[in-house]
């Protein structure tokens, strides 16, 4: 298959030190570093374990509904309504 890829100027540089270092050709060397890089991928797998939040007791909720905003704000700020 024939395509046009752009690549990162970082991605370019490493390619084409391998194409040196291995005396390679850079379809060979691009092909295998995405054969690879493809399988990695499929075969990784997601965290091994869940991160849990622990519960914590918050106590009783300090005003009587928080639809009554104006309650809310005024426990919030620590101020009393009258």
């Amino acid at each position: 298959m024939r395509t046009t890829l752009t690549l990162d100027a970082d991605v370019a540089a490493l390619l084409r030190r391998i194409q040196h270092t291995h005396g390679r050709s850079l379809e060979a060397v691009v092909n295998d570093a995405l054969r690879q890089g493809l399988l990695q991928m499929m075969t990784q797998s997601g965290p091994s374990t869940h991160y849990r939040t622990p519960a914590v007791d918050l106590g009783r909720c300090l005003v009587a509904s928080l639809d009554d905003v104006a309650d809310v704000l005024a426990v919030a700020e620590s101020e009393q309504l009258q």
